[in-house]
């Protein structure tokens, strides 16, 4: 029989298969075939925290047809990704396969390409049982504070409500910085510039700087005034003039956390949907027979090494002297250290084959696809080319005792720069009085040269408040917290906005009321669940489960210690306690009584509401801000050509479970609601009237009567204009088959479909 290889996903599963041949059958789990049960706790604390797994809802049949394929295998190979949520992964598999650990056949691969794939499959190992615990013991850790928490929230706050050990970290950063914008006061200051004029006519401009003492900082008017009255009937001399040369290193290669920020930055896409497009990336691609078919582009996403392979080094080394010659390249490869406390399991990421150019593969790659995999190439191999050069100046100009001052730099030899420059982090911080100029070109002045003044110009500022949070620098400020890990970064931000603790403004990550709140609670309540260095040590101890210096017993023990006082103590004080979460209000005027609307949670989702409820029950629909970057504008409401029914307002377009219907827009006042339908220009063999496409379960369709129920025809085939030659009925042209059978049963007529009617 063929050895088995079981993958996560399907697409995986799919490149894989065309590596390994007819000896080899590939299938896929799915992600997580076992967790925890969502109806309770599913953790014995009492009886050294053992976790009571069940099979997921919805994979009975997947794993019995998994477990079939097992018992008719010769080997069975465990191929999930390369960390601890893929070890984890194998470890269940295993188990509902009934595979005793020792005998299990683990293999990984850094890249899915058909020489690592290969050589996997020949070195198989053992589950590692220490990966398999850390993921546990976070896995546990999340379930205690979640459901020890959750309803700690909805007695104090508003139920529906939930916690997350990580999250509620994460949540506190954003409604701190939030508080330092509302808290920060704006302090005056103030720059002058000269423009100054050589003997030989040609200009240029300097910035006040200070005095011999060094720097002095304007602040106010008066200051500003001192200077400008010092020097206005005075010329410039140059006082000094200093030059140099010096190399700019290009970045490392990307890391998990350096991808989505630079992603973030560079091409506005959102941390899920970076991770989303670099696992496509991964896990494989057909790029045309000329490229080798269907392969995986880049190396493993999740890591936190900036290491690279010597095969890799090589391919770039070679490629960057072909491409640019080989004064680009430097005498021997570039290493770069990882930082402390990062996990080195896996290389940077990389493109797995240097030779397949972004140009190349274009075409067979989404617009988002190629945008991702062009930075990550781009990035590499640049990551390996010689330093640029830059010619650097600062020249000093005097005047009545005050310096002024110009500096900036020329680029010699662009170096790595050629290929690529990484994106210089836009800071609203208190903008440099002082800013280097890029290609900056000053008049061939001399040590003691008179300037004549050509004019002065003063201006005033103000300091501005630090920027809020995007998905670049919260994923910045995590990782240098120690918080979290790459491959939780992008579900940490997303889970934090899909409990409405956090939300968007364009690329901002705003508090909501209900994520203040809720952050002040746990502030007052529990501290150590949202203390930076408690979590970053939480992270730490996972850490060393993983590299077999801690037992997961002992973390757990010593984190259900503390937690457990904690929540004893936030229970006796919180008995009588209750917080009110602040509305939040809309643009929109209520055109009943003029009030701010505000936002209200439906069945639906959200919608506006009249704040004087129950006098005023007026209500409109809101206008959701899509996730997706490819639709950040608002989404329009489509408003049906018909009314209301029951109370002649506007019908809405909506979307359901069966796709989508028309709601009345007063919801919920009125709960008024319509299908969808679709007119396929045919009389209903029933009544005349035309027959309708309708969406049914899964989003499949069917077709009927639109006078249904008065007239109950409905049938999963589409009817048709065309009579049975034999009968004279209509014929249907049937559901999933490429044939025209008889709506008269008792006939029997059935007919191919041609070709060219199958293409309309």
């Amino acid at each position: 029989m063929a050895n088995l290889v079981i993958v996560e996903s399907p697409s995986k599963a799919s490149t894989i298969k065309g590596y390994l041949g007819s000896n080899y059958k590939v299938v896929a789990s799915k992600g997580h075939v076992r967790d925890l049960p969502k109806s309770s706790l599913g953790v014995d604390i009492e009886n050294g925290f053992e976790a009571h797994y069940i099979n997921i809802r919805g994979k009975g049949d997947l794993i019995k047809e998994i477990r079939k394929e097992a018992k008719a295998a010769n080997k069975i190979f465990l191929a999930t990704d390369p960390d601890r949520e893929g070890e984890a992964i194998s470890w269940h598999l295993a188990v509902a396969l009934g595979i005793p650990v020792e005998k299990t056949m683990r293999v990984t691969f850094n890249e899915i390409t058909k020489t690592a794939v290969k050589s996997a499959i020949k070195e198989p190992r053992q589950i590692d049982m220490n990966l398999v615990n850390a993921q546990q013991a976070r896995r546990i850790l999340d379930r205690i504070v979640g459901y020890k928490l959750s309803p700690f929230l909805w007695k104090n706050v508003r139920s529906g409500l939930s916690a997350g050990r990580v999250q509620s970290v994460a949540t506190r950063m954003i409604v701190e910085r939030e508080e330092e914008i509302r808290n920060f006061v704006p302090v005056e200051y103030w720059t002058i510039d000269a423009e100054l004029k050589t003997a030989d006519g040609q200009s240029f401009s300097v910035r006040f700087y200070g005095d011999e003492n060094g720097r002095i900082r304007l602040s106010c008017e008066e200051d500003a005034t001192r200077v400008l009255d010092a020097v206005k009937s005075g010329d410039f001399t140059v006082k000094s003039i200093k030059k140099s040369k010096k190399k700019k290193l290009p970045a490392p290669p990307f890391t998990t956390s350096t991808m989505q920020q630079e992603a973030s930055r560079k091409l506005g896409f959102q941390s899920q949907k970076i991770m989303k497009i670099a696992q496509e990336l991964y896990e494989g691609i057909n790029i045309g027979s000329e490229n080798g078919g269907v392969q995986g582009l880049i190396t493993y996403m999740r890591t936190d090494s900036q290491r690279v392979s010597a095969d890799a080094q090589a391919e770039a080394r070679e490629y960057i002297g072909e491409k640019y010659g080989e004064n680009y390249y430097p005498d021997s490869p570039r290493q770069y250290k990882t930082r402390a406390g990062a996990q080195d399991a896996h290389e940077a990421i990389r493109p797995a084959r240097v030779a397949l150019e972004p140009a190349k593969v274009k075409k067979y790659l989404t617009n988002d696809q190629f945008k991702l995999y062009k930075l990550i190439w781009e990035r590499f191999i640049a990551s390996q080319m010689e330093s640029a050069v830059l010619s650097t100046v600062t020249a000093d100009f005097a005047s009545a005792g005050y310096i002024f001052r110009a500096s900036g730099y020329t680029v010699d030899f662009q170096g790595y720069m050629a290929l690529y420059e990484e994106s210089e982090e836009e800071s609203r911080h208190n903008a440099d009085e002082l800013r280097e100029e890029k290609n900056i070109k000053l008049p061939n002045v001399k040590v003691d040269e008179k300037l004549e003044t050509l004019g002065l110009t003063p201006d005033k500022h103000f300091t501005e408040p630090p920027a809020r949070y995007n998905d670049a620098s919260l994923i910045k400020f995590l990782e240098e917290m120690g918080i979290g890990r790459p491959s939780t970064f992008a579900t940490i931000i997303s889970t934090i906005i899909s409990r409405n603790y956090v939300k968007r403004e364009g690329k901002s990550l705003v508090p909501t009321p209900t994520g203040e709140i809720t952050n002040k609670l746990m502030l007052e309540s529990f501290p150590d669940v949202v203390d930076y260095k408690f979590t970053a040590d939480m992270e730490t101890d996972l850490d060393r489960i993983e590299n077999g210096k801690m037992e997961m017993n002992q973390v757990l023990t010593e984190f259900w210690s503390d937690f457990e006082k904690e929540l004893s103590a936030a229970e006796d004080k919180m008995k009588d306690a209750s917080f009110e979460v602040p509305v939040e209000e809309t643009d929109i005027i209520c055109d009943k009584c003029g009030s701010k609307m505000i936002v209200k949670n439906g069945r639906f989702g959200k919608f506006a509401a009249c704040p004087n409820y129950p006098q005023c029950r007026n209500t409109k629909p809101l206008v959701a801000k899509s996730t997706e970057e490819e639709e950040k504008a608002e989404k329009k409401v489509v408003v049906a050509d018909f009314k209301c029914e029951l109370c002649g307002a506007d019908m809405v377009q909506r979307s359901g479970r069966y796709g989508s219907f028309f709601a009345c827009s007063r919801f919920p006042e009125c709960n008024f609601t319509k299908q969808k339908t679709k007119d396929i220009g045919v009389a209903c063999p029933k009544c005349g009237s035309k027959v309708v496409m309708k969406n049914g379960k899964n989003k499949t369709v069917f077709y009927s009567c639109e006078k249904y129920p008065e007239c109950d025809f409905s049938s999963w085939d589409m009817p048709t204009n065309e009579k049975c030659p034999d009968c004279g009925e209509i014929l249907f042209r049937k559901k999933g088959q490429a044939t025209y059978v008889c709506h008269n049963k008792s006939c029997g007529y059935k007919r191919a479909i041609e070709q060219s009617e199958s293409e309309e």
